[in-house]
């Protein structure tokens, strides 16, 4: 690999020649593929190798996962690059916690908190990207996530409406990207000697106003892709200087390196740091690092008050509860919802410890449980892809060729003894959508955006 001279240069300077050739001469081994499992389903993947666990993440696995198979397409796996999963990992929140992801496209460590929260408390998995949230939302959909709301806002507009109102906030912030030279070649291009400062620069904008939306004695995980100190012990040492956070110590495995005071200010706590270098362990290039805000910063605005979530989300009509009661008793088994509020038509599952985020924009409100259309209800895909197998009265078992016509977007025939309406298929014990049954034959909804030949 053609790596910029100024960056070998840099890095020599900071490791000394001979650790620094090890370092460039990683960069010529190939990637490391992995994936996670998700707990939040019902079924373990049957198909999959996993003869390969990673010792650094209870969920993950070295290997290669397609994207065109049931276990991906169902939410069941999810692939990520290992050192990756070590963020989530360190993440860990507890059950019940109000968690924030700041950055959390494509939804990599946001379906990593996912596993951990098992749809308790709330998770809120921000993208400031539009096109970007698009693809954060259908991995939070397709991984079975119903506490999760995705939104499409300014850190500072969090921060405004939100104070002190998060346990745990993950901050995977964007950053030089020199980590991910190895896997994505392209980002070399964007690369120069003075990119990682004008990153930290952002980096600092975004984490002040990440440390406002925390609780007192909260935690903060930052963590980047990158090698460069500028944004990695210099952020933490910044923090540290100017918040008063304690930083935590980060249990480390075999080839995970300490944090380097001596790239910053010297702080020796920098060593509960995490940095992974892809010479000394098998993964691209990270850093992570958790720290604690002090109990007793007084700086921050009392969180303020609302009824409700947003204008223009309402309580369900009596018409429309009769609509959706008739539906779940004839499809659903024992499924319980959280807050049930309608937006345009369409109801949605909010967890009971939603805030209001009148000023915030909202790109998927929980779980979308299905579309009030004229006279009848209409199921989600995300609800399918939230149930287990034994939580659906009406369910159809399909084969490969049967999922493969369907994910395409084709109907399919079925037993003509089966009575008209709404069936959750299930393949290899994976929830994978709905079909509404008539005469015989399975009308096809899965969604038009996402459909694939395979």
């Amino acid at each position: 690999m053609h790596l910029p001279s100024d960056f070998i240069h840099k890095y020599q300077q900071l490791m000394g020649e001979v650790e620094a050739d090890k370092f460039i001469a990683s960069f010529d081994q190939p990637t490391t593929p992995g994936f996670r499992i998700n707990p939040l389903k019902a079924h373990r993947p049957a198909d999959l190798d996993l003869s390969e666990p990673t010792e650094h993440c209870q969920f993950g696995y070295h290997g290669q996962v397609s994207g065109k198979t049931v276990d991906h397409q169902s939410g069941a796996v999810y692939s990520q690059e290992p050192s990756a999963m070590y963020v989530g990992e360190v993440a860990h929140p507890n059950l019940n916690e109000k968690v924030l992801d700041l950055c959390a496209a494509p939804g990599g460590k946001t379906t990593h908190l996912g596993s951990y929260l098992k749809n308790t408390g709330l998770l809120i998995a921000n993208e400031i990207d539009s096109k970007r949230s698009k693809a954060l939302v259908e991995n939070v959909e397709r991984f079975g996530m119903t506490n999760t709301i995705v939104t499409n806002t300014d850190p500072d507009h969090l921060a405004a409406q939100l104070p002190e109102f998060f346990d745990r906030i993950l901050v995977d912030a964007p950053c030089s990207g020199e980590g991910m030279f190895r896997k994505d070649p392209d980002a070399i291009q964007y690369w120069s000697l003075d990119y990682p400062v004008e990153c930290a620069s952002r980096q600092r904008t975004i984490l002040t106003q990440a440390v406002k939306n925390l609780k007192p004695g909260g935690e903060l995980i930052y963590s980047t892709c990158t090698f460069a100190p500028e944004e990695d012990e210099q952020i933490i040492a910044w923090l540290v200087d100017t918040y008063g956070f304690e930083i935590q110590p980060i249990k480390k495995f075999a080839g995970m390196d300490d944090g380097k005071p001596e790239w910053a200010n010297g702080n020796a706590d920098l060593t509960k740091c995490v940095r992974i270098f892809p010479h000394h362990f098998n993964g691209e290039g990270h850093f992570i690092a958790k720290l604690k805000k002090p109990v007793n910063i007084d700086n921050v605005k009392e969180p303020r008050r609302f009824r409700g979530i947003s204008k223009n989300i309402e309580m369900p009509t009596k018409d429309q509860n009769q609509l959706f009661d008739q539906f779940a008793k004839e499809t659903l088994n024992h499924v319980h919802f959280q807050k049930l509020v309608v937006f345009k038509d369409h109801l949605y599952s909010v967890p009971e410890e939603t805030p209001n985020l009148s000023r915030v924009k909202i790109v998927r409100l929980g779980l979308e449980i299905g579309t009030f259309k004229k006279n009848r209800f209409e199921p989600s895909y995300g609800l399918a892809l939230a149930l287990h197998p034994d939580q659906a009265v009406q369910k159809i078992t399909i084969d490969q060729a049967e999922w493969q016509k369907y994910v395409h977007g084709d109907t399919f025939q079925v037993s003509s003894d089966l009575k008209k309406g709404w069936y959750l298929l299930v393949c290899e014990n994976q929830p994978v959508g709905f079909a509404k049954v008539v005469n015989g034959t399975a009308k096809n909804f899965f969604p038009k955006g996402l459909r694939f030949a395979v």
